[in-house]
């Protein structure tokens, strides 16, 4: 797989964060970044995808996690 390099500016405070944690999980800065923005990713496309599914669950009267749980269960 081919990669690329991004800079990204951290405070000092971020800074030492990560590389605190780096150095007590044994896995490199860019490994955590990596981690971090997959994961942020994911979460932003979920929160996409509700929204433009929410007006078609209302319509449908689901309304909330238990209607869901009733529906797939």
């Amino acid at each position: 797989m081919k990669t690329s390099t991004v800079t990204i500016r951290l405070d000092a405070k971020l800074q030492r964060d990560l590389d605190r944690l780096s150095r007590q999980l044994g896995r490199s800065r860019s490994d955590l970044v990596r981690d971090a923005v997959r994961r942020q990713i994911a979460l932003l496309r979920f929160e996409q995808i509700r929204r433009e599914l929410l007006p078609l669950a209302e319509a449908q009267g689901i309304l909330t996690d238990e209607d869901v749980f009733k529906i797939v269960s």
